[in-house]
């Protein structure tokens, strides 16, 4: 059936409140009210939303694992024209939150999507963090392996990620290896009761988190780096002045690392490699 015609319903992605529940939009209110079933991933906290603004709905899971089984289900019922609603626990589905499967099953088949924006809690995160907003990359939950984890926080814009407390400290001592002066803003429990937000360079967050133990929900906001590939020929050419002035390679590796974010092993073997 073609899109728009009478018969075809839509898939709307809501955002509902990540901490303050009056964080929700008269708009949103309204589709939650009329749909005919919303896709959650807790049925339990949805309905308890629900029950809060008065509203009787029909509920269906929808999570990490059971998504990509159940959109060509719900992508049936919008072709049937129903209105379908996609919700997830707190803020925008489909940002490290299920949805994806359901929207791309939708538009495969023609059928229209719709977006009710509200509540993000990376947005939050980067506007409260006072780094950089005009380029800007989310990565979602950082891989714990700390190669892979730099990498992930590697660029020239703005990162934004969502973290374990319990990593916390161990994601932040590995920033102030790589560049201890890279600025960090950690972004506790946004719009909560216990919101906190702390500014820093990363070596003086890994020392405070070394002491204090961080709890609730994080979303970390890292200010961008220029590329490796610029930032090892810089280094490579500060290390060539240094062997040209008779300094032993590997001493001169050593000497201008900490100051380059680069391992001197790393220095050494790429000026050997003529890199």
């Amino acid at each position: 059936m073609p899109p728009g015609s009478p018969a075809t319903g839509s898939l709307l992605i809501c955002a509902t409140p990540i901490g303050n529940p009056r964080d929700i939009t008269l708009r949103v209110l309204d589709a939650l009210a009329a749909a005919d079933v919303i896709a959650c991933e807790d049925t339990r906290r949805t309905g308890a939303l629900l029950a809060e603004h008065g509203i009787r709905g029909q509920l269906t899971s929808l999570n990490d694992q059971s998504e990509r089984a159940k959109a060509p289900g719900l992508a049936a019922r919008v072709a049937a024209g129903e209105t379908v609603a996609v919700v997830s626990d707190a803020g925008t589905p489909l940002l490290s939150d299920p949805g994806f499967a359901p929207v791309r099953e939708c538009l495969a088949a023609g059928l229209p999507v719709k977006v009710l924006p509200g509540a993000s809690a990376a947005l939050a995160a980067l506007l409260a963090s006072g780094l950089p907003c005009d380029r800007f990359r989310f990565v979602g939950f950082l891989p714990r392996r700390e190669g892979e984890l730099l990498a992930a926080l590697d660029g020239p814009e703005t990162q934004i990620a969502f973290e374990s407390p319990r990593r916390l400290a161990a994601t932040l001592a590995a920033l102030a290896q790589q560049d201890p002066e890279r600025s960090v803003a950690v972004c506790r429990e946004m719009t909560k009761t216990h919101e906190e937000t702390l500014r820093a360079s990363a070596s003086e967050l890994a020392a405070h988190f070394a002491a204090v133990e961080p709890r609730g929900e994080i979303t970390l906001v890292v200010a961008g780096r220029e590329p490796r590939g610029a930032e090892l020929a810089a280094a490579l050419a500060v290390l060539d002045e240094l062997v040209g002035a008779g300094v032993k390679p590997r001493v001169a590796a050593r000497a201008i690392a900490p100051l380059t974010g680069l391992a001197a092993n790393e220095l050494y073997e790429a000026r050997t490699q003529g890199l």
